[in-house]
């Protein structure tokens, strides 16, 4: 081992490893630490990755270069494409993932990137000098200097679990919490505070009655979340089944009320408003008979189950009573209990865009210690501060993705701009632009900006151009062929809509919304012809395409309202800014203002607190 490197990475989950690989691959000397090599992106909740919001961007960190997309296809065992009845930019991968096979193929990927070293600990110290990072010490009482850190601890931070009356300190179950540098960072300045997360039982699949529950399979054609092909994806697929909770399960759960952590006071920290305990849901929603449970298989070779939406700490007595009152679960075995776990995080608000702390230099925070909840949240901090340390150390231009570029430009803005105070989760309709942030065009806001700065492949770029020089044949087919009503009305009026009288462009017939680009294939083989230039991708391109056609007008629409936008984006703020100054300006956004520290225009306008009039005073005293 060596004692000096480019950036120390600290934590080995989501953002650790998206962080270190992203950094590495990218020329840094990066060394990762993890207290347990055994974990890599380990799974803590529930084995998939994707879903509502959170499948674009599990895109975009492909697109850019990571690795969550490859390894999420190299051990998926279900693929689903989620709001197929909605628009496109509603459009969300999913996948059901092998959790063992999943942490198996992240360690493949970090051990096959050179300038990558691993180390198993725990770090307790953070070596500071003169206000910057300059190292760590590990419990072992081992110095690792460098020139940057990146801490992404998760949930281990003085990690607490609750089941019932009973606690104990622990990151995850069954895994030690980390201590020591919570202190230090409060000693130095860091705003320290509390959040809880929670997870449900795991199951015995073997007693379950599945055939009375409703059995939900994967996609017929299932896609991908890589850009890049691979071969034996998803080769067989496992399926998930839906049961539900009813008014004795509720019952049940009631009589452990008076023992819950929740209730009692015992947690103080805030948990997840979107993924709440099932206690949490029979009080919040008291007027609902019963809730909806998913039962997620955890991998090919177990049958452990994971029993989505029954997350709780209450007491595993009370916990194994109300599942068997659920229908298929009569005879349910248990193979460990549901929990809650508390630990410390840092409020966002006190980092740069560029996930480098204000307080620090060169020290970075990414993941659930800046208040997210969710692997995939995690990955694009991971992803975003790998590639600043590694910048800022070789002395170039900061990466900063703007909210029009990515949903993880809306996600870091809307943490260090608004802060959080209650753990973080995406959503599409946190996005102002979705329809320019879909998941089928993640490779063409993101890989060339990636590929400029090192980390995205010249093997990406160069698939990036192909797609694009096919999208545009297709499109140009399209535009310049017309069709006469004897080739086409059979068609039209198959899809219940009106025939033509006479010759029109098949860009006009696509634009009908009962018309598909499948349907013109068995009428145009050129259409199939070029397309097929891209076989692994032809799927890809021609609902690109159609998207591009259907949907042109909301396109333009955005990209207009982004432009404008965008100009606020370009009036720059010192840091040094004296808001005092500002005698127009209200008192709440003055406050608010010096305590956020916004870098442009653009993040000032997105501060609550901060009025239009506010921002009209700033720009006339920025001379714009």
């Amino acid at each position: 081992m060596e004692n000096h490197y480019d950036i120390i990475v600290v934590g080995a989950g989501h953002a650790g490893c998206e962080a270190a690989a992203a950094a590495a691959s990218m020329g840094s000397h990066v060394l990762l630490i993890t207290m347990d090599m055994t974990k890599m992106a380990q799974m803590s909740c529930n084995p998939a990755m994707g879903g509502i919001a959170k499948g674009q961007i599990v895109r975009e960190i492909d697109a850019l270069g990571g690795y969550s997309g490859i390894v999420t296809d190299r051990s998926s065992i279900q693929f689903r494409m989620l709001n197929r009845s909605k628009g496109p930019a509603m459009w969300s991968p999913r996948a059901q993932c092998d959790r063992t096979l999943f942490t198996i193929e992240w360690r493949k990927v970090l051990e096959s990137i050179p300038m990558l070293e691993l180390w198993q600990d725990a770090v307790v110290q953070l070596l500071v000098e003169k206000n910057r990072v300059r190292g760590i010490v590990t419990r072992m009482g081992l110095e690792f200097r460098s020139k940057s850190v990146i801490l992404t601890n998760g949930t281990f931070i003085n990690g607490l679990m609750h089941v019932g009356n009973k606690n104990a300190e622990g990151g995850r179950s069954g895994e030690p919490a980390s201590y020591g540098i919570s202190e230090q960072l409060g000693e130095l300045g860091f705003e320290v505070s509390r959040m809880k997360t929670g997870t449900p039982a795991r199951i015995d699949g073997r007693s379950i009655d599945f055939g009375v529950m409703e059995k939900q399979d994967g996609d017929e054609e299932p896609s991908r979340f890589s850009y890049l092909f691979q071969e034996n994806y998803l080769i067989s697929q496992l399926p998930c089944y839906i049961t539900y909770t009813n008014k004795e399960v509720h019952s049940i759960l009631e009589t452990g009320f008076n023992e819950s952590p929740l209730f009692s006071g015992k947690i103080l920290g805030v948990g997840p408003r979107y993924c709440p305990s099932i206690e949490d849901k029979i009080v919040t929603f008291a007027e609902k008979t019963r809730h909806q449970l998913f039962l997620e298989p955890e991998g090919l070779q177990t049958v452990e189950y994971y029993i989505n939406g029954f997350s709780s700490s209450l007491p595993f007595e009370v916990q194994l009573e109300a599942l068997r009152k659920v229908k298929g679960l009569e005879n349910v075995k248990i193979y460990r209990p549901g929990y809650a776990i508390e630990y410390d995080y840092y409020p966002p608000t006190q980092l740069y865009h560029t996930l480098e702390t204000r307080n620090i230099n060169r020290l970075y925070f990414a993941g659930q210690i800046n208040g997210t909840t969710g692997y995939e949240e995690a990955a694009a901090q991971g992803i975003v501060a790998g590639i600043n340390a590694h910048l800022k150390n070789h002395g170039k231009e900061e990466f900063v993705l703007k909210r029009d570029q990515a949903y993880i430009g809306v996600l870091i803005d809307d943490l260090i701009t608004k802060g959080v105070d209650e753990p973080y989760r995406m959503f599409t309709s946190r996005a102002e632009y979705r329809i320019l942030l879909r998941q089928d065009n993640a490779d063409e806001r993101l890989t060339e900006i990636s590929f400029e700065m090192g980390l995205a492949k010249k093997e990406r770029i160069d698939l990036l151009e192909k797609k694009r020089i096919v999208i545009h044949e297709v499109l140009n087919f399209l535009k310049n062929k017309s069709v006469p009503p004897s080739e086409i009305n059979s068609i039209l009026l198959e899809k219940d809509t009106s025939p033509i009288k006479q010759k029109v462009k098949l860009i006009d017939i696509l634009l009908r919304p009962q018309v598909s680009l499948y349907d013109l294939m068995k009428i145009f083989e050129e259409i199939g012809e070029i397309s097929s230039q891209m076989p692994h991708y032809q799927k890809e391109v021609l609902e690109s395409v159609e998207i591009r056609v259907k949907y042109s007008g909301y396109i333009d629409r955005e990209k207009e309202m982004a432009g404008k936008i965008s100009r606020l984006e370009d009036v720059k703020i010192n840091e040094n800014f004296d808001y005092d100054a500002l005698h127009s300006i209200s008192t709440e956004g003055r406050q608010k203002l010096k305590k956020f520290l916004p870098g442009t225009i653009g993040q000032a306008s997105r501060i609550s607190g901060v009025s239009p009039a506010d921002i009209s005073v700033l720009l006339v005293y920025l001379g714009r």
